[in-house]
């Protein structure tokens, strides 16, 4: 007897060691391949990056910021995105409650000849009445950690959600931001078609004028009506693709289609002084689509040791409280108190296949969540490459097409001043200002492209990765820090 009650510590202690495990593979992060800086990047090695700043630091146009904040609150996406969330924080909630014990009540009446409780029982041939009520506690004891590997499933699931929640908002800031750009674009193409329709109208009016005192041919005047014509022709497409932009930024931000109040140009919309980006292993910390691809990758690692767990006898406890009696009247009445206490094991033999089959399955699903992550770091350092060069070349691109256009302007004053002085034709101005009027389109698209490439590069690099959840919308920034 001694012995025994020897061995009963060391046994509880054996136990409370195995509980401490749980089955399956410890999660450890994928190796990822990270370059040890990004192309065009003058300053690398230094930590400090874009994506620091909140959205409101990087956009500073106060229409755009309202524009922000109302998507970020009425943006469907992100509603729906908030719907998944919800799902995820309850199904974890169902896989923590596997820890607990689950506490029911029943009760069964039965009216019956020699019969008791629905049991044959002798009793000369006496019909009576039985009743019992009570409740069950029934408990695992999640003795291979099995339950353990559940709930870290079901909670990396839900983080994954958080994290996504957070990629559709960085993505809502983007979005409304590059669109806002697009309109902003195409007003300035609409008052360069204006302002160059104006200077054409001149120009035929000129030739009309002349043409009526026989000073100039029909060919002339045909020239400048072609010209005039040409021009005013692309404004209905530019109104066109105005109101169609109007309607996305209208989307995005949960409204109804209609027009957009602004009052700033594509010029004034400021630009960082500096860009700089950090280190390519930052993105892995602060990239939402890449935390939550870890996540997933935790997730499935999780699920393989619940498989194994399935390999091994599952053990509980079950308890029963209540009463029985053959009058209901003394079924809570202490002689009719009625308890028990039952331990179980229970575990396969035999299952065909289907618990291997679920084994492999899970291993499969670990190695593609595994893949998906490192494919979505390749990707990430991608995109902040392509968005570096974009914004560089554009640069470039912009200097030199901002000499075009200054040497257009000035060849449209040049042509003036010698048609006034009568040492050339006005077919040299009309000539300098069809050229004109292309290159300050482009270098008009260029000036939305820088803009464009920034909005890319913020949001490859996770901007706004700092913020808390509820600090997103902007609402309790002081005016004077955006």
């Amino acid at each position: 007897m001694q012995s025994s009650l020897f061995k009963l510590p060391v046994y509880c202690v054996a136990i409370l060691t195995l509980g401490g495990c749980a089955v399956g593979p410890d999660y450890k992060r994928p190796t990822i391949n990270a370059p040890a800086g990004f192309r065009d990047v003058a300053n690398q090695g230094s930590t400090n990056s874009l994506a620091d700043l909140p959205w409101w630091g990087v956009f500073k146009d106060p229409v755009l910021q309202d524009l922000i904040r109302v998507a970020l609150t009425n943006n469907y996406d992100l509603r729906i995105t908030l719907t998944r969330v919800d799902q995820a924080r309850a199904i974890q909630a169902q896989a923590r409650a596997q820890f607990l014990p689950q506490v029911g009540y029943g009760g069964e009446a039965n009216r019956g000849r020699n019969e008791f409780l629905g049991t044959p029982t002798p009793n000369g041939g006496q019909t009576g009445n039985s009743f019992v009520a009570g409740f069950e506690a029934l408990w695992e004891i999640d003795l291979w950690g099995r339950v353990r590997r559940m709930n870290e499933a079901a909670r990396a699931n839900f983080m994954a959600t958080q994290e996504g929640r957070r990629a559709v908002m960085i993505s809502i800031v983007s979005g409304v931001a590059r669109a806002y750009f697009d309109l902003l674009e195409l007003d300035e193409q609409l008052v360069i078609a204006q302002r160059t329709g104006d200077s054409y109208k001149r120009t035929r009016k000129l030739f009309s004028d002349q043409h009526a005192l026989g000073l100039a041919s029909k060919l002339e005047v045909s020239r400048a009506e072609l010209a005039l014509r040409t021009v005013m022709a692309t404004v209905p497409e530019i109104e066109r693709q105005i109101g169609l932009k109007e309607n996305e930024i209208n989307t995005l931000i949960g409204r109804n289609p209609g027009a957009i109040a602004r009052n700033a140009t594509l010029l004034a919309q400021e630009l960082p002084v500096e860009i700089p980006v950090g280190l390519p292993s930052t993105l892995l910390e602060r990239r939402p689509d890449l935390r939550a691809a870890e996540q997933e990758v935790r997730a499935a690692n999780a699920e393989i040791g619940v498989a194994i767990g399935d390999f091994l006898p599952r053990i509980g406890l079950t308890t029963f409280y209540g009463g029985t009696s053959t009058d209901l009247d003394k079924l809570l009445k202490s002689e009719a108190n009625i308890w028990s206490a039952a331990a179980t094991a229970a575990g396969p033999v035999f299952s065909g296949g289907r618990l291997t089959g679920r084994y492999r399955q899970t291993k499969g699903a670990f190695e593609q969540a595994r893949l998906s992550y490192q494919q979505t770091a390749l990707g990430a350092f991608r995109e902040v490459s392509d968005a570096l060069i974009s914004h560089r070349r554009y640069e470039d691109e912009r200097v030199e097409q901002s000499h075009a256009v200054g040497a257009g302007r000035e060849a449209v004053e040049l042509a003036s001043a010698r048609y006034k002085e009568g040492k050339a034709s006005y077919y040299e101005v009309l000539e300098a200002q069809q050229q004109l009027f292309p290159a300050e389109n482009t270098l008009s698209r260029i000036e939305a492209a820088r803009r464009r490439a920034v909005i890319q590069l913020y949001k490859a690099l996770g901007g706004g990765w700092a913020l808390k959840d509820s600090d997103w919308s902007g609402m309790s920034t002081p005016l004077s820090a955006r």
